[in-house]
């Protein structure tokens, strides 16, 4: 197996050719030091992971050819993260960890005590791709640029349901085991947690179940991951 994966927004298919940027020329000739006739991984988030022999790379781009199928396409389940951005290593580490455990699409929102005015989206979705071709995934995650979360909420297709990690809700862990099937999305809060006028907000939305993820108040951070595992593990694709 090749030890190197690259994501590539190319179609794929044995015998055909496919660029390389120049990032991603640079990577396997300047900084991984790899020859034409290399081999490396490629996958685009549709078709699967597939075997390519680096046939050019320079500083100004290269091209592969692309040989045969290694891995079927993989998609996660239907489930989102929605989250407050926090500090910007923490916020990285979301998106990480988010693409890793199967999100299919991270929508970052601004709440009342949302620290962060502004994010990088292109940078996130870099982080997306990133943690996709160091755990083998075949899918990429959308990165959604900022939006307040009181638009995202009054524009909600209520067949979503909406699993709210509540800080305020800390005790016993919850057993996520009957929640219905169908698509989902985890709220994350901020750092500050949910304003009052939010949580009534929230509390009065049909379409949310607010649960409490143990008796420990935990970081955005941390509460994210946590939350994303209890609902793979209930009804995710972990089962």
């Amino acid at each position: 197996m090749a030890k190197i994966r690259l994501f590539i927004d190319h179609p794929l298919a044995g015998g055909q050719p496919a660029e390389l940027n120049a990032d991603q020329a640079h990577y396997l000739s300047g900084v991984m030091r790899l020859a034409p006739g290399a081999e490396i991984a490629l996958f685009n988030g549709r078709d699967g992971e597939w075997l390519a022999r680096i046939t050019a790379a320079g500083k100004r781009g290269g091209e592969v050819e692309v040989l045969h199928q290694t891995a079927p396409q993989r998609d996660p389940p239907d489930l989102w993260l929605i989250f407050a951005p926090i500090k910007k290593a923490r916020t990285d580490f979301i998106v990480e960890k988010a693409a890793e455990l199967g999100s299919a699409r991270i929508l970052p929102v601004q709440t009342d005590f949302t620290n962060a005015e502004r994010i990088r989206q292109d940078r996130l979705q870099a982080h997306a791709v990133e943690a996709a071709e160091q755990c083998g995934g075949t899918f990429v995650p959308q990165v959604e640029a900022l939006q307040p979360l009181s638009r995202l909420l009054s524009g909600w297709d209520e067949s979503r349901r909406i699993l709210w990690a509540d800080e305020a809700a800390a005790g016993p862990a919850e057993s996520l085991a009957g929640l219905p099937p169908g698509p989902w999305a985890v709220l994350i809060g901020p750092e500050g947690g949910f304003s009052p006028a939010e949580r009534d907000r929230l509390r009065a939305l049909p379409f949310v179940t607010r649960i409490s993820l143990g008796p420990r108040i935990l970081r955005a951070d941390t509460a994210a991951v946590a939350a994303l595992t209890l609902w793979q593990a209930a009804i995710g694709d972990w089962k």
